[in-house]
């Protein structure tokens, strides 16, 4: 009896035998894995997780690439030009996941029904211009898809920022809400405003350095959208490489529209060109104000330059 008692004891204090696994180090879980389970709880909170597939086999799926700016650097355009490819399934609207925190906080779900509906063999692109200048997004793609590719369409700084005042002024104008002078944002007590958000936009150095913190330079692919206004398809041509396109678009798919002034896309015989909003002329500014706008964004292009290994063919203006 005794001895049945002590074998009883001994099987219930025995150690229980589980599979060897390597040891976790819980301190050392990197921000992106934290930033990742997180996304994933709050899409998985009632299991709800799932792959919208389509009858035809298509299904909702997150972007394996970003067009992540420049606003008014040709965003739209390029995205356009891009979807002339049969493999390229792109989101319609500009999605501001990244950026914006109430859609931020709704997670990867529905990050993923805002994606239009694409075949496996597809890349799923998304466009938010508003991206490359935003310090959180780079850390919050990265903690995504650490192998994303990542689409930055680029022109001279100087015109973007009068474009960038253009697109403000007229959507003003359409609601008949009065709009102050382009020279009343670039001068503050007789000098360049550097406060305006939009010569800040155009300081791209500083935001590829937050980009490169966190994604290599060969993941970023810079479109010069100077030429791409000019002579689209070489442009185009670059893109479809870097993303492993077969090459699909050709010289045919792009021609001139004399009376808006800028490249129309032909896709299977059906034509059409960019939004009306498209192409405006900017404000008439005063050479002597243009000039000091240029001297400013000399050096940080220089810094660009050096950055990326590239040059780009942007006025400036050097005071003697």
């Amino acid at each position: 009896m005794a001895a049945f008692l002590l074998g009883a004891v001994l099987l219930i204090v025995q150690p229980q035998i589980v599979p060897s696994r390597p040891a976790i180090n819980s301190n050392a879980e990197t921000s992106s894995q934290c930033v990742q389970r997180e996304l994933l709880k709050k899409t998985s909170q009632k299991n709800d997780f799932k792959e919208n597939i389509h009858s035809n086999g298509s299904c909702q799926q997150l972007p394996q690439t970003i067009i992540i700016g420049v606003r008014k650097g040709g965003t739209r355009a390029l995205l356009e030009m891009l979807s002339l490819h049969p493999d390229i399934a792109a989101a319609e609207s500009e999605v501001h996941f990244f950026d914006w925190e109430d859609h931020y906080r709704n997670g990867l779900q529905w990050y993923i029904n805002q994606m239009p509906f694409s075949y496996p063999h597809q890349i799923t692109v998304e466009k938010t211009p508003a991206y490359f200048t935003s310090p959180k997004v780079p850390e919050r793609v990265y903690n995504m898809n650490q192998s994303m590719r990542l689409l930055l369409i680029l022109r001279d700084p100087s015109e973007r920022v009068l474009s960038d005042y253009t697109q403000v002024f007229y959507n003003h104008m359409q609601k008949h809400k009065p709009y102050p002078s382009i020279e009343q944002f670039l001068i503050k007590n007789g000098e360049l405003n550097v406060d305006y958000k939009a010569i800040n936009r155009s300081l791209y150095y500083i935001h590829m350095q937050n980009w490169l913190k966190y994604f290599p330079l060969d993941h970023i692919h810079i479109v010069d959208g100077d030429r791409l206004i000019k002579d689209p398809f070489p442009e185009i041509e670059k893109v479809e490489r870097f993303l492993k396109l077969s090459p699909q678009i050709n010289a045919s798919n792009f021609y001139f529209n004399k009376t808006k002034g800028f490249y129309c896309l032909r896709d299977g015989g059906r034509e059409r060109c960019l939004h009306e909003s498209k192409g405006r002329a900017h404000p008439q500014v005063d050479t002597r104000l243009l000039e000091k706008l240029q001297e400013y964004f000399h050096e940080p292009n220089k810094k660009f330059f050096e950055l990326v290994g590239r040059t780009f063919d942007w006025h400036t203006f050097v005071a003697s």
